[in-house]
């Protein structure tokens, strides 16, 4: 029986037309699937259904979500990552039939928990909006921190990312931090309100997979997206902060230097410290629309 999914020009152009005929008909396509947005069961017989192909150096997997929540579309993940994607995509098709019986959790329209924030990300190498690697003698380590920060009243998944020291440009000894001007030459818009949410940022999105966060995107120069940071393993997220970024279509990236904000255990105390660095003058940042999960 046919299914309602989606197959854009470019998840075809990947597996070809003979393959996107195929799912189209029904051939390869499960009926019941876990979105891999929301994590909620979905049915391709009964709902709109997006297809998603997670594309790896070497492998390439094909996921699927609610047309409501993403759009079919190709996205570029580290093969390392495609590997545990892979287990869990996997996990999930099998678990999905248990699933739809489970009770699934609800949570308001602005989710505000006070208690402590995820564990900041395990740091990545850093590299600035170019690819290029920053401090000199050594790589910096971008540290990520996720937590909720009210707009006017209504939380916005966000990140915060901090160097754990200078980022500066290709050829600079110096070891002056441009860390924030270098975000800048990439569209970041220094903050001057906290409660102002920042505008859109062309070609960068953020890739949330299976309820875990595995990178932040940037333009690629021949097209498409890369990585301008990746998670040496996905990162839990919280409901509160999912449901948030599913809600809103996009995550609040802030960028500080080095020792400007710090890891702060709770979502106040991280407020107060971007507060802190936006009457300095030290935070820059930029909407980022959700990229496939």
């Amino acid at each position: 029986m046919p299914r309602m999914l989606d197959v854009s020009d470019e998840v075809r152009s990947e597996i070809g037309d003979d393959e996107a005929d195929r799912l189209l008909g029904g051939a390869h396509a499960p009926d019941n699937y876990e979105c891999t947005s929301c994590r909620t069961p979905g049915d391709a017989l009964l709902e709109p259904t997006s297809t998603v192909l997670f594309v790896g150096d070497e492998t390439a997997v094909l996921a699927f979500a609610h047309a409501r929540c993403i759009p079919s579309q190709v996205v570029p993940v580290a093969e390392e990552q495609l590997a545990g994607a892979v287990r869990s995509i996997s996990q999930a098709q099998s678990d999905v039939s248990a699933d739809a019986a489970r009770p699934q959790p609800s949570l308001p329209a602005q989710a505000l928990p006070a208690q402590a924030l995820p564990a900041p990300a395990a740091p990545a190498p850093a590299s600035d909006p170019a690819g290029r690697t920053g401090a000199p003698g050594q790589a910096a380590i971008l540290g990520i921190t996720c937590g909720l920060v009210l707009h006017g009243g209504t939380g916005h998944a966000s990140l915060v990312v901090e160097p754990t020291g200078p980022v500066g440009r290709p050829g600079n000894t110096t070891g002056e931090d441009e860390f924030l001007d270098l975000l800048q030459d990439a569209g970041f818009q220094p903050v001057a309100d906290l409660d102002k949410t920042p505008d859109q940022l062309p070609g960068w999105s953020v890739l949330v997979a299976m309820g875990k966060l595995h990178a932040i995107l940037q333009p690629a120069a021949a097209g498409g997206s890369t990585g301008w940071w990746q998670a040496h393993q996905p990162l839990q997220v919280t409901d509160a902060w999912r449901f948030a970024a599913n809600q809103l279509g996009e995550v609040t990236m802030y960028a500080v230097p080095a020792g400007t904000v710090g890891r702060q255990p709770r979502e106040d105390l991280l407020r107060q410290a971007l507060e802190r660095a936006v009457a300095l003058g030290q935070v820059v940042s930029a909407s980022l629309p959700l990229a496939g999960t």
